[in-house]
């Protein structure tokens, strides 16, 4: 994927992923290329976690190592060997002198830091009891740092209300989130019992290509606000776990993920249910054409993944056979939308588009320029393909960490543009129907599209057939 500065609004200027290099030189391990650090055992990046007195690790190296840990350790672990740190740490502090006790505040203040950092970007990691003991362990610890006038307490306090509530949130959007719509199976109601005029289309609701597709991109940043760099670390984790025929227990399901790939699949058949289900082929010309502008509006925003949806809804079989309709549609702007969305050469016509986009993205002052919502399939294979060729280990035994920051700066920019305010107006109407609106299953499809132009070929008639015959015997 094409990649873009790491998070440099998040992170300030230090995005090197640089971790100090004086503390490199104690051993061989981990191992730097250039200044960077390219590999280390688990026990050592561990090491290069924990802040020191004299030492705080870069920002971008502790998204990286708490991003990519979860694959060889469990949270609750890494926290452990956290606090087994912190404590050899502060034993080494505990001389009694006052400036013995001002280098143990200056700890305690770095390490609440990590904490804080750890807490608000990977809440998920505390769900569990186990994490939440381990936690409550290190603040305990060092609180004791500074028992005099209790700000650290405070601090801890805040930070821990912070992450409750985060995980109540996150808890809460489970319990609510939207069930996989289930496709319409009554093939009764599709075939034409009904005059036109008593079905209710998307026409009806807007007829304006531009107002959809802003929509269309509201309901997709509200969904991406809701996958977390956690989520996508679980495609790594899960896959390890198949791949080591083991079933790994904290590997939560991706429910995020999951709603976010079904979201993508029904706007694709609800786009094929309101072409299909259109009797006259006038006002299914009209359809199609305003999906082809609904597409390229989505397109001009940024929102590749709502184009690439609409997309594969025009493609699927039941609609790329309306040929008496497609020969009345004036098909050059579809045309360049496929060629978008051209899957040659790795997609790379679409890549150079989303380049764009984000390069337009970072120099923006509006909400408008900034949006970028990649088409999300695509950025999964990215992630899967690159976990796929590259070990986790290398033959040393050593961790493969320059693998974790190709990772972690793919999850950084997604991280990004998920993070981007929407600059439109929610309309309740158009995503009432947008998200409710029945949309059929492939066979009921298939049974509208024969309705609206008949079967051509023999294997065609054969199919119809088959559905008919289907029908009949289930009413």
């Amino acid at each position: 994927m094409p990649q873009t500065p790491i998070f440099s609004s998040m992170l300030g200027s230090s995005c090197s992923g640089q971790v100090q290099p004086d503390m490199g030189e104690r051993c061989v391990d981990p191992v730097y290329q250039d200044g960077n650090l390219v590999s280390g055992s688990l026990e050592a990046l561990i090491e290069r976690l924990v802040p020191t007195m004299d030492y705080y690790p870069d920002r971008t190296y502790i998204f990286t190592f708490l991003l990519s840990s979860r694959v060889f350790i469990h949270p609750h672990e890494l926290l452990a060997k956290v606090g087994q740190i912190c404590i050899k740490q502060k034993q080494q502090l505990e001389v009694g002198t006052e400036a013995e006790k001002a280098k143990l505040k200056s700890f305690a203040a770095k390490i609440i830091q990590l904490l804080k950092e750890w807490t608000e970007t990977f809440p998920y990691d505390f769900q569990d009891e186990k994490s939440m003991k381990e936690l409550k362990e290190i603040a305990h610890r060092i609180t004791q740092c500074d028992e005099e006038n209790g700000t650290v307490k405070k601090i801890i306090s805040q930070m821990t209300q912070n992450l409750l509530m985060a995980l109540s949130a996150r808890s809460q959007y489970q319990e609510i989130r939207e069930k996989f719509r289930q496709p319409v199976t009554d093939k009764g109601t599709i075939l034409k019992t009904k005059p036109q005029s008593t079905q209710k289309d998307i026409l009806s609701v807007c007829c304006d290509p531009l107002i959809l597709a802003q929509q269309l991109t509201y309901i997709e940043l509200e969904r991406v606000s809701n996958i977390y760099p956690e989520d996508l670390m679980q495609i790594v984790s899960h896959m390890d776990s198949l791949d080591n025929h083991k079933c790994r227990s904290d590997v939560t399901k991706t429910y995020n993920l999951e709603a976010y790939d079904n979201w993508f699949n029904c706007l694709s058949m609800l786009v094929a249910t309101e072409i299909c289900r259109v009797v006259k082929k006038k006002q299914r010309t009209r359809m199609v054409e305003f999906f082809i502008d609904v597409a390229r509006e989505c397109f001009n925003i940024g929102n590749f993944n709502s184009m690439m949806a609409i997309i594969s809804g025009m493609n699927l079989s039941p609609v790329a056979r309306l040929k008496k309709t497609w020969s009345k549609v004036k098909t050059a702007k579809f045309d360049v939308l496929e060629h978008h969305m051209d899957p040659s050469s790795n997609f790379c016509n679409y890549r150079t588009a989303l380049q764009g986009a984000a390069q337009r993205s970072q120099g923006a002052h509006s909400s408008r320029e900034k949006i970028v919502i990649p088409v999300f399939n695509l950025f999964i294979k990215d992630i899967y393909f690159l976990h796929k060729i590259h070990t986790n280990r290398l033959p040393n035994g050593q961790i493969n960490f320059k693998k974790f920051w190709e990772i972690s700066r793919q999850i950084h920019d997604f991280l990004t543009w998920k993070q981007v305010e929407c600059p439109f107006e929610k309309d309740k109407k158009i995503q009432t129907y947008l998200l409710t609106a029945p949309i059929y299953s492939e066979e009921a499809l298939f049974i509208a599209s024969f309705e609206s132009e008949g079967p051509e070929n023999h294997m065609e008639k054969d199919s119809w057939k088959t559905l008919r015959t289907t029908l009949l015997n289930r009413a």
